[in-house]
């Protein structure tokens, strides 16, 4: 798929502030509520957090970009109420709608100064965009995780940040992989990636006056608009 393999040392961030129970999240065998770093997400009880965490795949991935091009990772609630409030997620009771593509491209451009386009992608073009120092963040099903797995019922449903790619395989940051090979830099083979990918993204680029690799030393500038949220 490309020439040459190209990797990006993006900060990993999984959705639940606890990367090394979200096995046992995910199985049911531990609450989200029962997470002992609950607090860290910005949330005002374990409840609260516990609903929003199997919901912030996408605000996981926003914070891996932050983390990667501005050196913040906002805490996750935090990331989540701007989402609500700039039309990202619609939240309708204890249903929620989102993540919303577009608004969402917008939300991080105005309040991030970052690049960012929704829209349909090929895998070709991901494997473009990432190679050109750009991050993605793709529409995938939870699955993925398993990439030799069973096909599943649907594709879309779930958000993974792309920040690498090979002749073989996309390499992705995933916000509900599991510990010890499918969290950060999981290689997902190309053959198998279509049996997940809903064909649709966000692709992330750098602020603007930052070369398209400029993931290093731009810690200091800080993001140009508003306050940053409490970081973790």
């Amino acid at each position: 798929m490309v020439d040459e393999a190209v990797v990006h040392e993006v900060p990993y961030y999984a959705q639940w502030e606890s990367a090394e129970l979200v096995r046992a999240i995910v199985d049911g065998e531990l609450s989200a509520a029962e997470d002992p770093r609950w607090g860290q997400s910005g949330a005002a009880t374990p409840e609260e957090y516990a609903w929003w965490s199997w919901r912030l795949c996408g605000v996981a991935c926003l914070r891996m970009a932050l983390d990667y091009w501005w050196g913040v990772a906002p805490v996750a609630l935090g990331l989540a109420e701007e989402c609500v409030a700039a039309g990202a997620y619609v939240r309708d009771g204890d249903s929620l709608r989102g993540l919303i593509h577009t608004p969402f491209a917008a939300y991080v451009r105005e309040r991030w100064g970052l690049a960012a386009q929704a829209g349909e992608l090929t895998p070709e073009e991901v494997a473009g965009e990432v190679s050109g120092g750009r991050l993605a963040m793709l529409s995938v099903h939870p699955s993925i995780r398993e990439p030799e797995g069973p096909r599943p019922v649907r594709r879309g449903g779930h958000l993974v940040l792309a920040v690498g790619a090979t002749s073989t395989a996309l390499v992705i940051h995933n916000p509900s992989g599991f510990p010890g090979g499918s969290q950060a830099f999981a290689h997902v083979p190309w053959r198998s990636f279509g049996r997940f990918y809903a064909g649709r993204g966000i692709v992330l680029g750098p602020p603007v006056g930052l070369g398209p690799a400029a993931g290093e030393g731009t810690a200091g500038e800080g993001p140009p608009t508003g306050e940053r949220p409490v970081t973790a």
